[in-house]
């Protein structure tokens, strides 16, 4: 009988933090695939994320399409297969991990991101005179974007064409209030363009006698979205 050669996996285990012995590493994932690595390549990622620990270990190249729960540290090599995505973490997200995941998942077209924590450059700016200088990171197949779990650091972050570019997006979910903040009530000029192809908006959560749950929507509100077709409000998280 022949030998397997080849086996494309990515198998991925979740544990909390306080069942491990002692938090797991790089070279300790590495060390248990010692004789497959003789035939293939195999990598892994590590996320300790709100108590819980994620380990994804797969072979190479990657060939699945859904990644999920991706934080701040993961290996610098290219993803072509994956268009789906979550990233979550505990420490915030700031400009250079996105320029790093338009890096390493050219393709991406969902992307959820999950995290609570301000992005340092934004306290920075607000505690002194720094002024950031932004290069803009472009996802130019992203069709959908879920920032609903996010820090409301993170709709600027997106949305303002000065940091990113997102000429596909369709389908965006955001907290509703933490956006009326961001785009200052659909006023806000910079924030307008990575919306305006949108069709499908979901709002979470957001009041029932809120402005956007009325049938008549304001005529700044129709310039931000002028290609929507569907505005959901759900009304819990």
């Amino acid at each position: 009988m022949l030998r397997l050669r080849t086996f494309k996996f990515c198998i991925s285990i979740k544990i909390r933090r306080n069942n491990l012995v002692h938090y797991l590493s790089e070279n300790d994932i590495q060390r248990s695939f010692i004789n497959m690595k003789q035939h293939q390549q195999v990598d892994c990622i590590i996320n300790y994320r709100y108590g819980i620990a994620t380990c994804h270990v797969f072979s190479l190249p990657f060939v699945f399409d859904y990644l999920k729960y991706v934080g701040n540290t993961f290996p610098s090599i290219v993803f072509n297969h994956v268009i789906r995505l979550t990233v979550c973490d505990e420490v915030s997200f700031e400009h250079e991990f996105f320029h790093r995941i338009a890096w390493s998942f050219p393709f991406l077209k969902y992307l959820w991101v999950i995290n609570y924590q301000p992005q340092l450059s934004k306290l920075e700016k607000l505690n002194s005179n720094y002024k950031p200088s932004y290069s803009i990171v472009k996802y130019p197949y992203l069709i959908s974007l879920r920032l609903d779990t996010a820090y409301i650091h993170y709709i600027d972050q997106f949305l303002n064409e000065t940091k990113t570019h997102l000429p596909s997006l369709t389908i965006l979910r955001v907290c509703y209030e933490s956006f009326t903040i961001v785009t200052r009530n659909f006023r806000k000029s910079i924030t307008r363009l990575n919306c305006s192809k949108v069709k499908k908006l979901i709002f979470s959560p957001v009041l029932i006698d809120s402005p956007i749950t009325k049938a008549k929507r304001s005529k700044k509100f129709n310039i931000y979205f002028p290609l929507l077709e569907s505005c959901v409000c759900s009304l819990y998280e």
